[in-house]
């Protein structure tokens, strides 16, 4: 039997969350059934799973058998690149530029990601996520000093006052007459378990606002994107759903489209996290972190393509 005193960081976790992050390989069902039994107690008394802690409060946490989990290191030229792509920080957050191709966490047969490549390279195992970009986007990424602040900082996303712009470059031209995309969003599984997001009717509410900022004739597009929702593949599903999807999509893009830009260098998923922008503390905070020089080498890549011709495959106009 132990005592566990909760500390600031963790105040307003749940208890059971707050059981399971302390019991790697304990099933959550022994967990629950610990709580219920009154086995787990917090300041001597029973609790419900459901309970918030507060800083201060000892738990009693009864023996329970862990699983040793083999601590994965992260190549340290990688540790610290990730490390130098820090933008902004302070006392309660940092802002990532993570890279393209880079998960943002460990996970579906990836050993780590850019929050355990920063945890070792700053020795701060205590850095939180606080939302995620796809792999393959590149951009802002928020990352709280620890859980108590990363779990304040997500309840401003779920609560939608958070100003989220990206860049994207997409398909063809860009038609003139789609701005606001306003199509409602469903998340299922494909063929060998592959998530897929699909426009449904009776989908979520998905809100995307799109303003095109560059034309590269017939073949291309740089476009910004403000989203007002945060769904699962949101802009990449919209840009598809508009008839141009973006450049290096392969799960909602075209095969040809993509080999043909491949051929240009545009090799990775034309999506980028330009700004955040909240209120933390009474406080406006804008965090800008513009497309950095790859992007801008795309761009030339783009200016001295071959001129006319018909849009590549994979474009299509929506009307």
């Amino acid at each position: 039997m132990r005592h566990v005193r909760v500390e600031q960081g963790e105040s307003g976790q749940r208890i059971d969350n707050f059981l399971l992050r302390r019991a790697p390989g304990v099933p959550k069902s022994h967990v629950y059934k610990l709580i219920r039994s009154g086995q787990v107690r917090v300041d001597g008394g029973r609790v419900k799973p459901t309970r918030k802690l507060v800083a201060g409060e000892q738990v009693r946490i009864p023996p329970m058998r862990t699983a040793v989990r083999e601590r994965v290191r992260v190549p340290d030229a990688l540790a610290e690149a990730v490390a130098t792509a820090v933008v902004v920080e302070n006392e309660d957050y940092l802002v990532l530029d993570k890279p393209a191709g880079l998960a943002v966490h460990a996970g579906s047969g990836l050993a780590f990601g850019a929050i355990d490549a920063l945890r070792q390279a700053r020795e701060e195992p205590s850095l939180e996520l606080v939302h995620r970009l796809d792999r393959g986007t590149s951009g802002a990424l928020l990352i709280a000093r620890d859980a108590g602040r990363s779990r304040a900082l997500q309840a401003l996303f779920r609560e939608r006052t958070v100003d989220k712009t990206y860049r994207a470059i997409v398909v063809g031209a860009w038609p003139d007459h789609i701005s606001r995309v306003d199509l409602p969003l469903s998340s299922n599984v494909e063929h060998a378990g592959e998530r897929r997001v699909v426009v449904t009717p009776d989908g979520q509410t998905a809100l995307s606002v799109f303003t095109r900022e560059r034309s590269y004739g017939a073949l291309a597009s740089e476009v910004s994107v403000a989203i007002e929702t945060g769904r699962t593949h949101q802009i990449r599903v919209h840009a598809m759903a508009s008839g141009c999807p973006i450049v290096g999509d392969e799960r909602y893009g075209d095969n040809r489209a993509n080999t043909q830009f491949k051929r240009l260098g545009l090799a990775r998923l034309c999506l980028h996290s330009t700004r955040i922008g909240f209120e933390w503390h009474g406080t406006r905070h804008e965090i800008d972190v513009p497309p950095d020089a790859p992007w801008e080498a795309m761009r030339r890549a783009l200016v001295g393509a071959p001129a006319g011709g018909d849009a590549p495959p994979g474009a299509r106009r929506v009307r």
